[in-house]
């Protein structure tokens, strides 16, 4: 067998060029920065030992990285479906899932499902006897929850306002002054600030605010409203800075009320933080006219037996010409 020969000149020929790609790069290629939880950490560059004291107290800086799980229950209403999809087109950095079936283990489920899909808070469309809606507000995974009973649900399609705003456009949250007033009613504003807020530089949100949401409190229901913050202007005369006065706002919907039930210490129950006295389920309140309808049948009823019997007590004396014309 004859022996392989050595290729001494091309391997020293490949050393040379690996080496002087590696100076290349050391030449030119900056250093890749380090990752962190809060993003890509840049180096600072280099100051004196008075300033670097001073920014080293002040830390990372904050970045909100609120996301949405927005889910519903098996059957469910197509009036409410429509609504949890508006709901969904109005709030850019929320994510949409499955039907989830409404049992006393949803819990559990709507948990993991929160973990795997990476978001923070959910909100839960819960659909009982295609009548009543209930809205789950959760702060996953240590809470607090709140179940509210929405009431006076009227989606976009049903409206047809002229109100219109860009999608994917933050929103200007306002709440009435009511808010301040109970410490029940402070949370929920915090809440509801971290959930309907969305997130400054978030990849589906449009750097700039035209609509507002307004939250404010009648006869302790929260009543819900989307207006557009609408400017009219032309070429010619635009609008100053600050010009308030011109601006209007123009409704575009949905419109939805929450009457809340009650307040969980932790994601989907725990211990009961607050409780509404005033909430009467719609169960009872559909038992109460029952018994009014019913009512009024028994008096009917009532009403003929006496007229029977005043009949019978009373009867009515014979004609003496009532057989004249039958012979």
């Amino acid at each position: 067998m004859a022996k392989k020969r050595k290729h001494s000149g091309t391997a020293k020929q490949t050393n040379k060029d690996n080496n002087n790609k590696k100076n290349k790069t050391d030449e030119f290629a900056p250093e890749r920065p380090e990752r962190t939880l809060l993003g890509w950490k840049h180096k600072k560059p280099e100051t004196s030992s008075k300033e670097g004291a001073e920014s080293d107290d002040s830390g990372p800086v904050f970045r909100n990285k609120e996301k949405i799980l927005v889910t519903c229950s098996r059957r469910i209403n197509y009036r409410y479906r429509h609504l949890m999809l508006n709901l969904v087109s109005v709030l850019p950095h929320c994510k949409k899932d499955n039907k989830v079936e409404s049992k006393e283990s949803k819990g559990g489920t709507l948990n993991e499902l929160v973990e795997l899909k990476s978001c923070s808070s959910c909100l839960f469309f819960e659909c009982r006897k295609h009548k009543d809606l209930y809205l789950w507000m959760v702060k996953c995974p240590g809470g607090p929850s709140v179940k509210f009973l929405v009431n006076a649900v009227h989606t976009m399609e049903e409206l047809n306002l002229t109100g219109n705003h860009l999608k994917g456009s933050r929103p200007i949250l306002t709440f009435s002054d009511n808010f301040d007033s109970r410490p029940h009613w402070k949370l929920l504003k915090e809440m509801i600030m971290q959930i309907f807020g969305t997130p400054k530089e978030h990849r589906k949100s449009k750097p700039f605010h035209d609509h507002v949401f307004v939250f404010s409190i009648v006869d302790d229901h929260i009543w819900f409203r989307n207006y557009q913050v609408s400017v009219p202007h032309n070429e010619t005369t635009k609008i100053d800075r600050g010009g308030l006065d011109k601006m209007t706002l123009v409704e575009v919907g949905p419109r939805f009320c929450l009457n809340p039930i009650k307040i969980f210490g932790g994601s989907f129950g725990g211990p009961t933080l607050y409780e509404n006295p005033l909430y009467i389920s719609p169960n009872q309140i559909r038992a109460i006219e029952k018994r009014k309808k019913a009512g009024k049948y028994a008096k009917k009823v009532k009403a003929k037996t006496k007229r029977k019997m005043h009949e019978l007590d009373n009867p009515m004396e014979r004609d003496e010409f009532a057989d004249m014309w039958k012979e």
